[in-house]
C-alpha cells in the first residue's frame, strides 16, 4: 500500500512537472522509451501478443494476456489506439525504477499525460504500470 502510494506520489509530480519537463536525455530514459513506443505501435496493430511481451513479470502475474487487453482497452483507450506519443521527461526511482512522462493523442482526439514506471528485467526495460490523465496542453 505504501510503495502504491509512493508510485501515484511520483506519478502526480511528474504530471505537474510536465510543462517544464525536456526530453529523455539519459541513455536508459532512451532505452525504457523506445520500449513504451514500440508497445504503442504493437496497440496500434492491434498485436496484444507482442504489446503484452513489454510488460513486466509482476503485470504478467496479475492479467493473463485477454485480461491485460481487456483492461488497456476499456481503461486507457487513447493508448490501445494512439495516433501519436511523445516522451516528454524522465525521472529516477527507487530500486533503479524508471518513470518517464508520455504524452499520447488517442484516435478518439483525446490526450493523455502518462506516467510509465519502467523496470530492469533481466537487462531489458519493461513496463511496470502507467498512471494517466487528460492532457490539456495539446503537443502531442
Amino acid at each position: 500500500m505504501v510503495r502504491t502510494r509512493w508510485r501515484l506520489g511520483l506519478a502526480v509530480m511528474l504530471l505537474a512537472r510536465a510543462a517544464s519537463a525536456a526530453a529523455p536525455a539519459d541513455p536508459d530514459a532512451e532505452a525504457a522509451g523506445r520500449i513504451v513506443m514500440q508497445q504503442l505501435d504493437a496497440f496500434r496493430r492491434d498485436d496484444f501478443d507482442t504489446a503484452f511481451g513489454f510488460a513486466s513479470a509482476e503485470i504478467h502475474e496479475l492479467f493473463d494476456r485477454p485480461r491485460f487487453e481487456a483492461m488497456v482497452r476499456t481503461g486507457y483507450p487513447e493508448i490501445a489506439r494512439s495516433v501519436s506519443a511523445i516522451i516528454d521527461g524522465s525521472e529516477r526511482g527507487p530500486g533503479g525504477r524508471l518513470y518517464l512522462l508520455v504524452r499520447v493523442r488517442g484516435a478518439n482526439g483525446q490526450g493523455l499525460q502518462a506516467v510509465y514506471e519502467m523496470v530492469l528485467e533481466h537487462g531489458q526495460w519493461r513496463i511496470n504500470g502507467v498512471v494517466a490523465r487528460p492532457d490539456t496542453t495539446e503537443k502531442a
